[in-house]
């Protein structure tokens, strides 16, 4: 699934989207990023990042927000200004991105709802990797609409608890960020 075909329309204008930012990896870095969002009083719905060729010491930050297009472009116009920043995608935007996440999802039932449980995450290909008798730690990865429509279908069979990684994304084919 492409990031395109992912793309979320939270209202008539504003959309969700995705963008990667490529910055030396240096002490600093993420907090200037950060600060160009919270400054202008844009949201950050995810954020991940970590160290991406230790050689060249860069990592890469990943971030989920959302705006109209002309918010959009103006982050994307912002974070390219930043030094140290080497380039800005937005995957959003570009038809060869891939987006996933992982979660950890924690249901506590017994009974038909414990069964229930078990046959909505294999459905899901979630996997269990903590069981008790009285509840499951399941490990999901997808988009982050399939482990939103997991977490939803597991509240009424006892959800407890849902740790996610944030999304993380990257281009199709041979081409580097």
């Amino acid at each position: 699934m492409t990031m395109h075909d992912t793309k979320i329309k939270l209202s008539d204008e504003t959309e969700r989207h995705t963008l990667t930012v490529l910055v030396d990896n240096e002490a600093g870095v993420l907090a200037r990023v950060v600060g160009l969002f919270s400054g202008r009083g844009y949201n950050i719905e995810s954020l991940t990042v970590a160290e991406v060729d230790p050689m060249a010491r860069t990592s890469r930050i990943t971030i989920v927000t959302s705006g109209t297009p002309d918010v959009i472009e103006q982050i994307e116009a912002q974070l390219r200004r930043l030094v140290p920043t080497h380039k800005v995608t937005n995957w959003t935007s570009a038809d060869t991105g891939i987006e996933r996440e992982m979660a950890l999802v924690k249901v506590s039932g017994t009974g038909e709802k414990r069964v229930e449980a078990l046959r909505m995450a294999d459905a899901f290909r979630a996997r269990p990797v903590d069981t008790t008798h009285s509840s499951f730690v399941f490990e999901i990865t997808g988009s982050p609409h399939k482990i939103d429509s997991f977490v939803d279908l597991m509240r009424p069979l006892g959800l407890v608890d849902v740790s996610r990684t944030g999304v993380a994304a990257i281009s199709r084919g041979p081409e580097a960020m």
